[in-house]
């Protein structure tokens, strides 16, 4: 599938790359180490050392793999889900981004989910009376367009009625796409709840979903995987960074659920 344009002209997403941008947890690591460094004279050589160790062997893959298995939560085969006579399809979101003409489009893994929620969506229609498709995602990067307004159009154009799609546009973390798309299916009847993500997502969403008392089939639309070598190479890095944001988000949620703050 292409992106659409402002203009209405399609891009082919095959010629441009988008690359998940580092986020906060290996800079601060990388911080962290620095100020040690400097701090711990006496200490400073194994320092640097550790720090070299530690980071090559997360671009070289060989501590990525490891980290992704463990947040990465198995494949399930669209052929296992269950539809009823009434069945919501939860899409989340997950950014968005500038393409190399700036206009504003849903990643490459996101760019999974809707067509694996299209897809999901048409298999539910030869059997269910109602099918509806709930995009939850707003605009924690602060962009021109919320995350569900983005990839809106690509649902429209995998053939998705725009009579079935719920705009959910105002979440800006997970525990909030949970929060709120369960305040829709409040005032909703669903006999089946199908929740579509990464493989890296989904063990946290189901964790907030299920905090809300709902409890979604899990249709995982893409994994990520990790190229070991010698070489380091950036793409482990971002798979670093992501592994390393949603043990620290489990973590988080556990302790505030423990502290009664979720």
């Amino acid at each position: 599938m292409q992106p659409l344009r402002r203009d209405s002209k399609p891009v082919d997403l095959s010629r441009k790359t988008y690359v998940t941008p580092f986020k906060l947890i290996l800079f601060t690591l990388l911080a962290l180490f620095f100020a040690a460094i400097v701090l711990w004279k006496r200490a400073r050589r194994p320092l640097v050392v550790c720090m070299i160790a530690l980071f090559w062997l997360l671009a070289a893959g060989w501590l990525t793999a490891p980290l992704l298995a463990l947040v990465q939560a198995r494949p399930q085969s669209a052929a296992t889900t269950t539809f009823a006579p009434r069945t919501a399809i939860i899409l989340l979101g997950g950014g968005t981004v500038y393409d190399d003409d700036n206009v504003l489009v849903p990643p490459r893994d996101v760019m999974t989910r809707i067509k694996v929620s299209a897809a999901s969506y048409a298999a539910c229609k030869q059997t269910a009376i109602t099918c509806q498709v709930i995009v939850s995602g707003g605009n924690p990067q602060r962009h021109d367009a919320t995350e569900a307004d983005t990839y809106l159009p690509y649902l429209l154009r995998e053939r998705v009625p725009r009579a079935d799609i719920v705009l959910e546009n105002t979440s800006l973390t997970t525990y909030e796409n949970a929060r709120n798309v369960a305040a829709i299916l409040g005032h909703s009847r669903y006999d089946a709840l199908i929740l579509v993500t990464s493989a890296y997502q989904m063990r946290r969403a189901l964790l907030d979903f299920h905090r809300f008392g709902v409890a979604p089939q899990p249709l995982i639309s893409s994994a990520r995987h990790t190229r070991l070598g010698v070489l380091p190479r950036y793409g482990n890095l971002v798979n670093a960074e992501i592994a390393l944001h949603e043990i620290v988000g489990i973590a988080q949620f556990h302790v505030y659920r423990a502290i009664g703050w979720f």
